[in-house]
């Protein structure tokens, strides 16, 4: 069983199987626990009527709880999508970072726990090679279900410490961009380059409730400032820097 040296404590999960086709984990799947308590957090991702769990816990003081064996599948991305792929559990490690979240107030994210995080998700890229784009929230594959970790989580800090794909955000400007209800061929080329980043997004080139919460997903990420889901040119410019920097094509028509 591999463990990482950085555990704290170890509480077995029942909530796991083993990963599907002999796909490697090549996703670092970042969460918040959206919880009351980290205790709580365990108890339900511990249970075996829940259905849930992940390879690892952050409290809220930096230790870190192992629940899941890496080379295992753990239950915590859902119904999900990254760039094509829909088992995101069978490629992933699954991080929960205890924070009440957006129901619970959302408080910051304490500098002992980032520092966690980060002693963490070096120690497992050490182990398992991902390319830094595969460093994702949840928000970031399930963006129709899922907020977390949420614009408060610090991208930057990460990929400060060599964790994670950053640019630094278009500063934001007076322009009302894209929204609801446009169409055409601005919209259409929005969507295909949310979806050479990875991104679920039909190209249909309208502007509906799927591009919204997919535009909103990609802001608690990349442009923190502000989220409301509208492509305006700090969007739509932080997006392209991104593309660039991995040297992504925007798929073909």
């Amino acid at each position: 069983m591999s463990r990482t040296r950085f555990v704290h404590a170890w509480r077995p999960s029942p909530n796991f199987n083993a990963r599907r086709d002999g796909k490697p984990a090549d996703i670092l799947l970042l969460h918040y626990t959206g919880m009351a308590s980290a205790e709580a957090a365990c108890r339900r991702l511990c249970d075996p009527d829940s259905k849930v769990s992940c390879h690892y816990l952050i409290e809220e003081e930096g230790g870190i709880v192992q629940m899941v064996a890496e080379d295992m599948r753990a239950w915590h991305a859902g119904q999900s999508f990254w760039h094509g792929e829909t088992d995101i559990n069978s490629r992933s490690i699954g991080i929960e970072i205890h924070n009440g979240g957006h129901d619970f107030g959302y408080p910051d994210f304490p500098d002992r726990q980032m520092e966690a995080v980060i002693a963490l998700a070096l120690d497992i890229l050490d182990r398992h090679p991902m390319v830094p784009q595969k460093v994702l929230a949840h928000s970031d594959v399930a963006p129709r279900r899922k907020q977390d970790p949420g614009e408060k989580f610090d991208w930057r800090r990460l990929h400060e410490a060599g964790i994670g794909h950053w640019v630094e955000p278009e500063a934001i400007g007076d322009d009302r961009g894209l929204g609801r209800c446009d169409q055409g061929d601005a919209v259409m080329a929005l969507q295909d380059d949310l979806a050479a980043y990875g991104y679920d997004v039909p190209r249909t080139g309208r502007f509906d409730v799927a591009t919204e919460v997919t535009v909103s997903a990609f802001q608690r990420h990349f442009r923190q400032a502000r989220i409301d889901g509208r492509a305006d040119r700090s969007t739509c410019a932080t997006l392209s820097r991104l593309l660039a920097g991995i040297g992504a094509a925007v798929p073909p028509p």
